[in-house]
């Protein structure tokens, strides 16, 4: 029945596809996917009729859901039903579709983006960075390398335009096999589209991260209120390279990334409670991006403690133990006050950041989240700021709820509360 699902689905977005042509955007990588493509949707939509990827509908069922402009049909053979019958009807009939599709690519397994490719024919690609993901189902970093760099594989002259993280090594070694015209951002000095002097600052009564931008001849300061950290800067980098390349203004561009926000989980600062601040990081985890969380943490302007609170990363396969090591190594070098870790798997960033130096009496471990939860409420002070992440099945957006200062915001703030995860 599954596979039947996929083919239907594929099938459908082939032909809507071919009929209404809508200009293609794709994003892959290991990291930072669904940010990038919200700071695209940013710079976009305000002068073309844009859709994106609904949440992180990434996969053989959600690239396709999103190309048709339909929710799942979950377990509901009629809703599926009505998803072919609104397929059936953009094909038959001429209905208002959109002019530019920003659709996330997401890879699990060996074959995944080449499977999605082979129906949606990609006009930019995104490659927002490589690292050691789902290696439980990849094996190794070489794997997850090639899967990545296969959504450029139909790319064979400058209308196809390849947008890369050239700060990634993994990308960076590999750029001479992408074909089309390549455009390149971060932070290093061959960058087209280069980051420099960021750092987190206070305006306003509210916190934002401020850099410079280098362009061709021109250097010009970027303030993104509410948003935080170099990753974040990772994922606007492209939207801007994106939006250039498609012929407006840098400075209007700049203009309408005042309206990005990242996505529920992803570095969102929240009030917690006794007047504190919470870096909600909860959506996901991988070793790459802890250590970038921590990061943001450490460059926060704040005087008083620093609490991180870190949860399971999830398939990592063999690299598990290592990977959560390495967090707890990162741990001990940044300006931290307090070490938090939720699940057996965690313990290894305790023991990590321990034989790094950190204090012992410093780190804390708790088998539930609960439990983590009213610690840290007993523990944190006016004026701290705590760091919250781990994987999906970590649930640490419980954690988050814990310390809200307004935990009934919870619906419009935090990742995972609809009913299929209240009830897990």
């Amino acid at each position: 029945m599954k596979k039947l699902l996929h083919y239907f689905l594929k099938l459908l977005s082939k032909k809507v596809l071919k009929k209404y042509r809508p200009f293609i955007i794709a994003i892959t990588g290991s990291l930072g996917k669904t940010s990038a493509k919200e700071a695209i949707y940013a710079v976009l939509r305000g002068s073309k009729n844009v859709r994106r990827s609904y949440g992180n509908y990434n996969n053989e069922i959600g690239v396709p859901l999103t190309i048709l402009g339909t929710d799942t049909g979950g377990r509901s053979i009629f809703k599926w039903l009505g998803i072919f019958l609104k397929g059936f009807s953009l094909i038959i009939s001429k209905k208002e579709y959109p002019e530019i599709l920003v659709l996330e690519m997401g890879a699990e397994k060996v074959g995944d983006i080449k499977y999605l490719t082979g129906f949606v024919p990609v006009d930019i690609g995104v490659l927002t960075g490589i690292s050691k993901v789902h290696l439980e189902f990849f094996g190794d970093i070489e794997k997850i390398t090639a899967e990545k760099l296969s959504l450029f594989r139909k790319f064979e002259d400058d209308s196809k335009i390849a947008i890369i993280n050239i700060d990634d090594e993994k990308i960076n070694q590999n750029k001479n096999q992408i074909k089309g015209k390549v455009i390149t951002y971060g932070f290093s000095e061959s960058a087209e589209f280069k980051a420099g002097d960021f750092k987190i600052v206070s305006k306003a009564n509210s916190f934002g991260t401020l850099f410079k931008l280098h362009q061709a001849n021109q250097d010009i300061p970027v303030y993104l209120p509410n948003i935080f950290g170099k990753q974040q800067i990772y994922a606007v980098l492209p939207a801007m390279a994106i939006s250039f390349s498609l012929g407006n203004n840098l400075l209007e561009i700049i203009d309408d990334l005042a309206k990005y926000r990242p996505p529920k989980g992803r570095t969102n600062l929240i009030k917690g409670i006794k007047d504190t601040l919470l870096i909600d990081d909860s959506y996901n985890s991988s070793p790459a991006a802890a250590k970038a969380a921590l990061d943001v943490l450490n460059q926060f302007p704040s005087s008083n403690k620093k609490i991180a609170v870190f949860g399971k990363m999830l398939e990592l396969g063999s690299y598990t133990e290592e990977g959560h090591r390495e967090v707890g190594k990162k741990s001990a070098e940044v300006n931290l006050d307090m070490l938090v870790a939720v699940g057996e798997m965690s313990r290894d960033i305790i023991r990590g950041a321990i034989d790094a130096g950190y204090p012992e009496e410093k780190t804390f471990y708790f088998s539930n989240n609960k439990e983590a939860g009213s610690f840290i409420q007993n523990k944190i002070k006016t004026g701290d700021i705590a760091l919250i992440k781990g994987s999906q099945g970590a649930r640490m957006e419980q954690i988050v709820k814990e310390l809200m200062a307004e935990p009934l915001k919870a619906k419009d703030l935090l990742v995972r509360q609809t009913g299929i995860w209240l009830n897990k």
